[in-house]
């Protein structure tokens, strides 16, 4: 265990008595959230992120050293154990190389070699490989007898037991897999009779492309791969070279470099020539591509999950609007625009239906209908879905805004992308089950503005669409990847607990489906919780879970004023002390950063409670229920830009980041179609990495490059001078309107779209 430990510290580059710490606190049920906030004294201050990537790699480690055991274990039965094939295994590294180094021993149905070993021809191989001086034919003529007919088939026997022993020495394996890793070139062909096939177009970038391996970016990876699984595109790795022949005479000499083997025309070379020319072909060639484009795979996956998670976290810490009654509506034509008004907490107030567009064409019907809900309930914001019909409703919306001046209303267009998955989802039929499906659609577009991550933690979020390829990827790292994001952000900004769904509960550390229903079975009978320490009352909550989940948990105007910040319950205790000490009340100290400023810490340092805990709370005090999501902005959308013909090049438009990726950031516009600013575009400056100077959810400025209506594309740049391909006509004044600070959903033609416009 503690090899496994020092391993886990080696990797992440931190203090073995960290590891061990963390270790200890997963293995008595803590979770990350808890760990990353309350126990920093215990971590040296490690993060979340640094926190599960630890728990990742102990667990490959723990695997990795129960998979040695095994393998010696076997080995050792074999009666084939030496203290140096002992100590390689011990010191291996990765899964791979541990295996490598067991595929001679590994129990296999019987070869071709072990046949012609069984048959006696293994000194004839040995005396072969050992001293080529010798001719071979002469040499087999020897072991010819009644099980080997003749010296064809003893100089046969003999190169398959050659070729079994070098497709098994996992140096030989290792060097060549490195070597083409580091040198080697992916190469993608079209399928003959695929290349003028509607499938074989989307894929037509890859036709005929080489790039070196490791340099392959995560999205072209997923992209050749996805080409292969259609049966459009074939992939091979070989060595750079003139052509096939060429890069398979440089792997075979490679091989022999490897083995330690060079052709001097002795009387055996030729024939040993052809054991390594056969070797590669028939054992080892297929063998080494499969584990360089599985590693391929697995690092483009990682990558496109990473970059998932990463939108996916900043679309649910995008800025709420707020506690505000919200008129949500959900546009469609010819079945009319679902309208659903919300409370402030987010309760259905209201709902119909209007039919302002074709065919019904009932404008004043609809602004008469609008204009009494938002009267009625003291509306604040209108909510618009993006989708369908979505710009001429957001005029319907300005109409009304200019009719009610008095209310003071702020229409904002909103992603609604998820939205009618959750609609017809088991959790929205537990929650409206006496609506239409598209009524919940209303609701939830409401919801999302006033408070994005407590809606969008009901969606599944592959549905929210700010990742890309995210069905080729492993879907179990997906999800994981992503449930880790969505508790991270939930527990980041703390839960209301007398206002939040079971859904929203259930991602809070320590409790799971089961408490969080019982949590909402008691709200409901009982009435509000008045203070945390209430929820030891609920069924099956014990102790343990309460130590979790409580200081994630916030009570509004309850008995404790600490239930409503993020001081967890065992330092209440602690926070007395420093009131009384400094003679001054709770309500004193709450928000009177002046003071709190003035406190030495060092003074209330305590075995358990250190220096980093203490300054977490005395900032909580300082800010007592804050969030620490941004402000809520709204981009300024150009009036008349709706469609994609609108645009010309040299045009300056605000929009907001719907998704980032290496390559660049996609940017909505507004007119139902992202533009892509490329990595090279986003800055005056040098950009490596995309998240340095944009993340999903920002409002940005933006100059159109060019517009490809046909193919629905549209290149943006983010530069201070940016050149258009084409100059723009000139083009009237146009008016502003505004969209929520949060990602629109990612469209279905972006890969191609990144595709042609890197290759350019």
């Amino acid at each position: 265990m503690s090899t496994v430990l020092q391993l886990v510290a080696n990797e992440l580059g931190i203090r073995t008595s960290q590891v061990e710490a963390v270790v200890q606190l997963l293995d008595d049920g803590a979770t990350v959230p808890f760990i990353a906030r309350y126990r920093k004294e215990a971590t040296g201050g490690l993060d979340d992120q640094q926190l599960r990537k630890l728990a990742e790699r102990l667990t490959y480690q723990r695997e990795l050293a129960s998979r040695k055991d095994a393998i010696l274990a076997s080995i050792d039965e074999q009666g084939k154990l030496t203290d140096a094939l002992r100590q390689q295994i011990q010191q291996a590294l990765s899964k791979s190389d541990l295996e490598e180094l067991y595929l001679p021993f590994k129990p296999k149905r019987e070869t071709r070699g072990q046949k012609a070993i069984a048959a006696g021809l293994e000194p004839l191989a040995n005396e072969l490989w050992q001293n080529p001086h010798n001719d071979p034919e002469a040499l087999a003529a020897s072991f010819v007898n009644d099980k080997v007919l003749d010296t064809k088939a003893a100089l046969e026997g003999a190169r398959f037991i050659l070729m079994e022993r070098f497709a098994e020495q996992a140096n030989v394996l290792s060097a060549l897999r490195n070597w083409l890793w580091n040198d080697g070139l992916l190469v993608s062909q079209v399928i003959e009779g695929q290349a003028e096939t509607e499938l074989g177009q989307k894929f037509k970038d890859w036709h005929a492309y080489q790039e070196p391996i490791k340099k392959v970016p995560s999205h072209r990876a997923l992209a050749m791969f996805r080409g292969r699984n259609e049966g459009v595109l074939q992939l091979k790795i070989q060595p750079v070279a003139e052509d096939d022949k060429a890069a398979q005479s440089m792997a075979q000499l490679y091989l022999a470099e490897q083995l330690g083997w060079q052709h001097q025309k002795r009387p055996a070379d030729t024939w040993i020539s052809e054991v390594i020319r056969w070797t590669w072909r028939v054992k080892i060639s297929t063998y080494i591509e499969t584990e360089l484009f599985a590693r391929l795979r697995d690092s483009a996956e990682a990558e496109a999950i990473k970059v998932f998670a990463s939108n996916l976290k900043d679309l649910l810490l995008a800025a709420p609007a707020g506690q505000f009654a919200t008129l949500g509506l959900d546009p469609g034509y010819r079945t009319g625009v679902k309208v659903a008004v919300v409370s402030d907490t987010g309760d259905l107030l209201d709902h119909t239906a209007i039919f302002p567009h074709a065919p019904q064409n009932r404008w004043n019907d609809a602004l008469a209908t609008l204009a009494a809900l938002c009267k009625q309930h003291q509306v604040k914001y209108i909510a618009i879905g993006n989708g369908t019909a979505s710009r001429e409703t957001e005029k319907l919306a300005r109409e009304l805004t200019k009719a009610l001046p008095e209310l003071k209303l702020s229409p904002v267009m909103v992603s609604e992308a998820g939205a009618s998955v959750y609609s017809a989802s088991e959790l929205a039929a537990k929650e409206f089950p006496d609506l239409d499906v598209t009524i919940r659609g209303a609701i939830s577009i409401a919801r999302r503005l006033q408070d994005p991550l407590a809606e969008l933690v009901k969606i599944d979020p592959k549905a929210i669409g700010v990742g890309q390829y995210q069905h080729d990827v492993n879907q179990s790292q997906l999800k994981k990847s992503l449930d880790d994001v969505i508790e991270d952000c939930v527990n980041a900004v703390g839960v209301e607990l007398n206002s939040a769904s079971p859904h929203l509960l259930a991602k809070v550390a320590g409790l799971s489906a089961t408490l969080a229903s019982n949590i909402v079975a008691m709200r409901s009978q009982l009435g509000r919780f008045d203070s945390r320490k209430q929820l030891l009352k609920v069924p099956r909550l014990g102790p343990k879970a309460f130590e979790q989940c409580a200081g994630f948990l916030r009570i509004r105007d309850g008995k404790v004023a600490l239930d409503n910040t993020a001081v967890h319950p065992e330092a209440y205790d602690l926070v007395e002390q420093i009131v009384a000490q400094e003679s001054l009340s709770l309500d004193q100290l709450l928000g009177n950063s002046g003071k709190l400023k003035q406190i030495d810490i060092r003074r209330y340092v305590t075995d358990s409670i250190g220096e980093p805990t203490l300054k977490d709370i005395l900032s909580e005090l300082a800010k007592p229920g804050r969030d620490p999501r941004p402000e809520f902005k709204t981009a300024e959308f150009a009036d008349g830009i709706e469609k994609i013909s609108d645009l010309r090049p040299g045009m300056k438009l605000q929009g907001v980041v719907s998704n980032v990726t290496h390559f660049g950031a996609f940017v909505d516009i507004g007119v139902h179609q992202d533009g892509l600013v490329h990595i090279s575009a986003l800055s005056d400056q040098f950009v490596s990495d995309p998240r340095e100077v944009v993340k999903a959810g920002d409002v940005v400025k933006v100059t159109v490059l060019e517009v490809e209506p046909e193919r629905k594309r549209i290149s943006l740049s983010m530069k201070q001078n940016a050149e258009p391909v084409a100059q723009a006509p000139n083009k009237a004044n146009k008016s502003p309107r505004k969209t929520q600070q949060q990602p629109a959903p990612g469209n279905s033609a972006m890969a191609d779209q990144l595709s042609a416009l890197l290759k350019r």
